[in-house]
């Protein structure tokens, strides 16, 4: 399922609980919402030859559509969970949905990289202006939810200053940047290139596990 398919699946996971009234939804997550429900479904396309770090970096930065499908963990703490993970990409719109083994409560996240906007199980859509302190306030744990994007495609984050290392191939190992470590582990064929496999991103006491199963390209 694409970016532009109907309806994007739910997300499962623990949270704590909540107070206060949820604000209104963004004009981003309304078109987001737009972009989901409008579009046709596409056929996945391949990427380019990505023969050294600048052309893998060139090309990664540039793609406008693309998802992925995976499993996630996240630990901060006595909290976190592990489950399923698909991330739909479309320009600076995202959707996310994660869905884990515990069954409490729905939450879908999208937004842009100004806002996000946090779908509970019972409809509710509080929006976030920090989404990851907001994530830990609410939930207890929290993921890179502004530099996520870049990272799972194996590239820094263009927005702030990173220290990279690299592998014999030209392709990201190990990134710090804002306050994150990320470690790839992995390189697997995704779009006939060798994207992230497996990942891993830590900040203080949390740590967001990452094994990315499928890539599709459009």
């Amino acid at each position: 399922m694409s970016l532009c398919s109907p309806k994007a699946p739910d997300a499962v996971l623990p949270r704590r609980p909540v107070r206060g009234r949820a604000r209104a939804v963004t004009s981003s997550s309304a078109l987001l919402l737009l972009v989901l429900a409008g579009c046709a479904t596409q056929r996945g396309v391949g990427l380019p030859e990505l023969n050294d770090w600048e052309s893998r970096r060139d090309a990664l930065s540039s793609l406008s559509e693309w998802e992925f499908r995976g499993r996630i963990g996240v630990s901060a703490g006595d909290d976190g969970f592990n489950g399923k993970l698909s991330w739909w990409q479309h320009d600076d719109l995202f959707l996310a949905s994660v869905s884990g083994p515990l069954g409490v409560g729905t939450v879908k996240i999208q937004g842009d990289e100004r806002q996000v906007a946090v779908t509970d199980e019972n409809g509710e859509v509080t929006e976030m202006r920090d989404a990851e302190a907001e994530l830990y306030r609410r939930y207890g744990w929290t993921i890179p939810v502004a530099s996520l994007r870049y990272w799972a495609l194996g590239i820094p984050d263009p927005s702030s200053p990173a220290e990279t290392a690299f592998d014999g191939n030209g392709q990201l190992t190990r990134l710090e940047q804002r306050n994150w470590v990320v470690q790839i582990d992995e390189y697997r064929e995704g779009g006939g290139q060798p994207m992230p496999r497996r990942m891993s991103a830590t900040h203080r006491d949390t740590r967001v596990r990452l094994v990315i199963d499928n890539w599709i390209f459009y």
